[in-house]
């Protein structure tokens, strides 16, 4: 009796051994070849589904071994949908705690300062983190706008241009809600306390810097062209500001013409209509927010483009007269 249960003993411990190893075994990295490999998490998917699409991609040694781990530990319900960054070097529980906990793999994207909405759009579909189509149909949600404080249903301006690390597969919406959130802090912690004895609103001032955006590539002059069109506002003078009246215009083809500077149905004609416009006409980096309010302090009301990337200020017509001959006139 004694040797039969000394025998039962042993096999149960070779057993337990045995299992022990070929648990270790198929848990095992699938390879010594650190290469990673990109992995996604479909929306709807099981963990069955996934854990041999991970075998078949020779991520892990065995799905039904990663099917049983995840059901002991209790974390087979707790997918994360999206793209991740794989290594076959890692073991089957290093894989699951980077599905399971939500470790996707980010993209580094730069959004320009001066963009468009829809520009913003096309660079984010070209480093294929969200579609174009879908990001403008995002744009046009009142209620996404309403809810992220914006006065602007189609979020121009306030699609605050930085460096992101996104993930793919993230909602248009949700992707918008990040760059509003990032224009937000830029504007409690950088702008807001410096903006109070301006007398302009938050949104008058972000429309105001998208066009001080779309003037000048010269860090230097962004604060003197804040200044010029701060002047003529207090002067009650029109802006007379090409970009604004390019934004207007649906189908612009790169060439401006009279017939734009003279159509008073465009609410962004600043040649016709007095104040800003409606809105921003791109969205504006921290440089340009700041000329506005911190412009330099100077009577120019004018300026033209010396085709040099600056321009030449004046303090009269008169003067700007002679700088318009000088720098546009005799080019023609």
């Amino acid at each position: 009796m004694l040797r039969w249960l000394i025998g039962a003993l042993i096999l149960s411990v070779g057993i337990t051994f045995a299992i022990a190893e070929y648990g270790r075994t198929v848990l095992a990295p699938a390879s010594l070849q650190p290469a990673p490999q990109l992995f996604e998490v479909a929306q709807g998917s099981s963990f069955g589904s996934v854990a041999r699409r991970l075998e078949k991609q020779g991520l892990i040694q065995n799905a039904q071994a990663a099917t049983w781990m995840a059901r002991y530990n209790e974390i087979d319900g707790k997918l994360h949908v999206g793209e991740y960054e794989i290594s076959p070097h890692q073991s089957t529980r290093e894989i699951l705690e980077i599905i399971t906990q939500g470790r996707v793999k980010t993209w580094r994207v730069t959004l320009p300062e001066g963009s468009r909405a829809s520009e913003i759009g096309e660079t984010l579909e070209a480093h294929g983190l969200v579609k174009a189509e879908d990001f403008q149909k995002a744009l046009q949600n009142a209620q996404l706008a309403e809810s992220l404080d914006v006065p602007f249903s189609n979020f121009e301006g306030y699609l605050y241009p930085d460096t992101y690390s996104l993930s793919r597969g993230l909602p248009a919406e949700e992707v918008i809600r990040i760059l509003v959130d990032q224009f937000h802090a830029v504007w409690k912690n950088e702008i807001q306390p410096q903006s109070k004895s301006l007398g302009l609103s938050q949104h008058e001032i972000v429309t105001l810097a998208s066009i001080v955006e779309k003037e000048t590539a010269a860090p230097e002059e962004r604060a003197r062209i804040a200044a010029v069109f701060l002047n003529r506002l207090k002067l009650g003078m029109r802006l007379e500001t090409d970009p604004t009246v390019i934004y207007g215009v649906a189908d612009f083809d790169g060439n401006l013409r009279r017939k734009h500077l003279k159509d008073k149905t465009n609410p962004y004609n600043t040649y016709q209509h007095l104040g800003l416009p409606p809105g921003p006409i791109a969205s504006p980096g921290h440089a340009a927010l700041e000329a506005v309010i911190e412009p330099e302090e100077t009577e120019y009301l004018y300026f033209v483009s010396k085709n040099d990337g600056t321009h030449k200020f004046s303090r009269t017509y008169a003067e700007h007269k002679k700088a318009v001959d000088r720098y546009q006139r005799r080019r023609r």
